[in-house]
């Protein structure tokens, strides 16, 4: 099973050639950096690299400078970029200017923008007067009265009738919308304050027309005027940005290119330490680039490497990074494995095992023939067009659906429109499983205990493989899921399972000494059978009693995890009879019309049942994954193999 063998990369120089270093394992993109002081129990004379990365600045502003005029570049690749890197010359500046140059054009455009908005309100201000014949010259020159204008809701334009003895007290509306009239309203100097309390009390809001000359309709023609040069001076800004990225694109692209590689490479030497004159550096590498990264070091004068083993005890101890690397077929099935958390180095990679199992389970409880085709359909869309990984895993999750839809003579329901198959290729009458018999109903759920059973039995061969592996000789021998715990579980099994489905007297008391009880007392002592096996000098438990107690509830849950565990697999039957009966339930509605009628109603039933049954069944078979498999070998406490690159893979 398919974890990646890395080796561990130990790198000693001179500080003087640091640069070109972590330049070479950064353009590999096979070096995953790790804290070079987590690898030393000495540590005084080191210290650690924290200087400050010099292209940090100049990155973050081309970002905001191509993002500030919606723009962007592709980085070119690595060999264009060292093609070029020689020419790159005076960085900083270059930067500097150019995004002042953008930033001059953008400040000017939004003061155009922000002109352009006060324009836009002026001028739906002035069109709420326009209807006033008024000229705002002749009105200013007044020196015994003031104006006002402004807004006045309907419900205060009718209290205004409260006021009909005030002369004062009248307001001219020249428009109105749905909640206010919008006009004017005057008064002597003298009596301008009283006046504007009153209408201040019923809710006038004033619109304020100062720097307006002439007529309303004169003001309005000036405003459009004016709204109009803006509009093209905003269109010669954008024409000035347009030419300056045109003009400077390829520049910045090369320029962005080469920042973005020397900003990666310079933050690989935050892993690194110092100590005096020189460094050290360490990480992890795939081990079939040993070669292809020595030669590369080799190349400097003061810079030596080694690299050593992950298996390693030493080295596992640093927990080495893990990379999954399965066969094509196999591989789609690695993201329900990441999602459960990727296996630690030494341990068992299970996504070949999913692979399987997720394809059988997902088959059986979803056996149609057609909804098992437009499942690998939707699938297929979803990974190639929306670029999803579950789409991947759906395509042969369909395809299982529909070979068990084969097997079990169901296309979208039809439970026997493939009987003319099975008659011409088998000599049937009809399919030869009909999933709503009571016999077959028993068969079904029998053959899912026993699938459940199998599939327990294969988790535990797999724990005691992984555990002799890692050295666990505890977990592997005198576990639940280790040999103990595997003798347990198939003895009682096969021997009460054989007793009662065959009738033959199997378990006797030899048979429940020695693969029963024995083993359960091997399970309930197995911290001091694996000390004495490893011979740990802490075997011996503090406290006898305490130890006792613990252990009898530990394994009074062994034992109640091995009768759910088993039995958690009845649901693989269940959802089998779940879709007859659901599919039964289409039919029964759509036998309630006919002609055109029946057709939309199985067809809205199929894609509700596809829908619907799907998400459960792809639910419930990953849970059955999880909670009944991986719970028994897997701890899923791996971290990913992370090396540095400048180009993510998309």
């Amino acid at each position: 099973m398919a974890v990646v063998k890395i080796k561990i990369l130990n790198v000693i120089g001179s500080m003087s050639e640091l640069d070109e270093v972590t330049t070479a394992l950064g353009k590999s993109g096979a070096f995953h950096p790790d804290n070079a002081l987590a690898f030393y129990s000495d540590t005084s004379e080191f210290i650690p690299l924290n200087d400050e990365n010099p292209y940090t600045d100049a990155l973050h502003t081309m970002d905001e400078t191509m993002k500030s005029i919606g723009q962007h570049v592709d980085l070119l690749n690595s060999r264009t970029v060292e093609k070029i890197a020689p020419t790159i010359k005076n960085w900083s500046s270059y930067v500097k200017n150019f995004s002042t140059s953008v930033s001059s054009l953008l400040k000017k455009r939004q003061e155009i923008e922000k002109q352009l908005e006060d324009d836009c309100k002026e001028i739906e201000k002035v069109s709420r007067f326009k209807d006033l014949d008024l000229n705002l010259d002749d009105l200013r020159e007044c020196k015994f009265i003031k104006i006002r204008f402004g807004s006045l809701p309907y419900e205060s334009y009718d209290k205004l009738a409260v006021y009909e003895n005030d002369p004062y007290v009248i307001f001219f509306p020249g428009s109105k919308d749905e909640e206010h009239y919008w006009g004017m309203y005057c008064a002597p100097i003298e009596r301008i304050v009283e006046v504007d309390r009153i209408f201040s009390g019923l809710y006038f809001e004033r619109t304020r027309l100062h720097h307006l000359t002439g007529t309303m309709k004169t003001a309005l023609s000036q405003l459009a005027d004016q709204r109009q040069k803006e509009i093209a001076e905003m269109d010669d800004i954008n024409r000035r940005i347009d030419e300056l990225w045109q003009k400077e694109k390829q520049n910045v692209q090369n320029l962005y290119s080469w920042l973005s590689e020397e900003y990666v490479y310079f933050n690989i030497r935050r892993y690194a330490a110092r100590y005096g004159n020189n460094f050290i550096l360490t990480g992890w590498i795939p081990a079939d680039r040993e070669n292809q990264i020595q030669t590369r070091m080799d190349q400097l004068e003061t810079v030596k490497c080694t690299f050593d083993h992950a298996e390693n005890p030493e080295v596992l101890m640093h927990s080495p990074p893990v990379e999954l690397k399965n066969k094509k077929l196999f591989r789609p099935f690695e993201y329900f494995v990441e999602i459960y958390g990727l296996p630690s180095y030494d341990e068992v990679d299970p996504t070949i095992l999913v692979a399987f199992t997720y394809f059988l389970l997902f088959g059986i409880m979803f056996a149609d023939l057609g909804q098992g085709l437009c499942i690998t359909a939707v699938g297929y869309y979803m990974w190639k067009k929306r670029n999803m990984k579950i789409g991947r895993i759906l395509v042969p999750c369909g395809i299982s659906s529909s070979i068990f839809g084969v097997l079990f003579g169901s296309l979208f329901g039809f439970e026997h429109l493939l009987d003319p198959l099975y008659h011409h290729l088998l000599g049937l009458k009809e399919k030869p499983i009909s999933v709503m018999e009571p016999e077959t109903t028993n068969y079904i759920i029998l053959f899912s205990v026993a699938v459940g059973i199998s599939l327990v039995i294969i988790a535990m061969l797999i724990n005691i493989f992984s555990s002799l592996r890692r050295k666990n000789y505890t977990n592997a021998f005198f576990g639940p899921n280790g040999v103990a715990g595997l003798i347990f579980y198939s003895s009682i099994v096969f021997g009460f399972g054989g007793q009662m489905l065959l009738g033959l007297k199997i378990v006797t008391l030899p048979y429940v000494l020695c693969l029963i009880i024995l083993p359960l007392i091997a399970m309930f002592f197995r911290e001091i059978l694996g000390g004495l096996a490893e011979a740990r000098p802490d075997w011996q438990p503090e406290s006898w009693g305490d130890y006792i107690m613990q252990n009898f509830f530990e394994v009074f849950e062994f034992l109640l995890s091995f009768l759910t565990n088993t039995m958690s697999f009845i649901r693989v039957g269940a959802f089998v009879l779940v879709h007859a009966g659901m599919m039964m339930v289409v039919f029964m509605l759509a036998e309630m019309f006919s002609g055109i009628g029946f057709a939309v109603i199985v067809l809205i039933g199929n894609i509700f049942v596809m829908a619907l049954e799907g998400l459960l069944v792809g639910i419930q078979a990953l849970r059955l994954e999880f909670y009944e498999m991986f719970s028994r070998f897997f701890d899923g406490e791996g971290r990913p193999f992370m090396p540095v690159v400048v180009r993510q893979e998309s």
